[in-house]
């Protein structure tokens, strides 16, 4: 299967790094698209403007909807792709979120700015919210980059899938610590297991120190609670 991603931003060039390292030689491969369209495209403001003043007063300036529901229906007028907003509003994300949207071809990824959208857009063409965490930034680009990111690696072809097997949250339980050469840096030494080629022991040991790591650091993924 091959994923596609649409993003829908009024600034197309902070997706520049998508085009970079793993995900930007997905994309040359073919394995994957990511499509970055500029919103203020779709306006039928003269001066292609995309915000305005708030209803009811406030601070800064709220995006409007028509240039948003035009760029929607243009891009997907069959409404084939999983839309979706990038709010704080929206439902936490997490990885079994990613295996959930992976089950989809195509993604639709609406960046909000300013303080906030229409909300005229959302009720009309967005298919859920979702949130990077419980804090506030600028806008929808970084929320949204985070989620092409995290689905994309999932997608056949784009990582090797030994990679992807004993990562964090696989099982709920973070990874287990690496080591790379040298053998010793500053008096810390690689752990003599790891360097035994006994392939059990080793194996043994990652279980016991994932579920170490987890216990110290993610106590509530043991719980089963997230």
């Amino acid at each position: 299967m091959k994923m596609r991603m649409d993003v829908l931003t009024l600034f197309p060039e902070m997706f520049e790094p998508l085009r970079l390292s793993i995900l930007g030689r997905a994309q040359r491969d073919n394995k994957l698209t990511i499509n970055v369209h500029n919103i203020r495209d779709y306006s039928e403001d003269k001066h292609k403007k995309c915000d305005d003043y708030p209803f009811g007063g406030g601070a800064g300036m709220v995006m409007t909807a028509q240039p948003i529901v035009s760029a929607v229906e243009a891009i997907d007028p069959e409404h084939r792709a999983r839309r979706i907003f990038l709010s704080p509003k929206g439902e936490t994300f997490r990885q079994q979120k990613v295996f959930e949207l992976l089950e989809r071809e195509w993604l639709i990824l609406l960046c909000g700015h300013y303080e906030g959208v229409d909300e005229r857009a959302i009720e009309i063409c967005i298919d859920e919210e979702i949130s990077i965490g419980d804090y506030v930034l600028t806008g929808g680009e970084l929320p949204a980059m985070v989620v092409c990111d995290c689905v994309a690696r999932y997608v056949d072809g784009v990582l090797n899938t030994s990679s992807l097997v004993q990562e964090s949250f696989s099982e709920n339980r973070l990874e287990y610590p690496q080591y790379t050469r040298p053998v010793e840096f500053r008096g810390k030494v690689v752990p003599e297991v790891l360097r035994g080629g006994n392939h059990a022991l080793i194996d043994q040991w990652r279980r016991e120190q994932s579920e170490a790591v987890t216990s110290l650091k993610r106590p509530d993924l043991l719980n089963g609670k997230e």
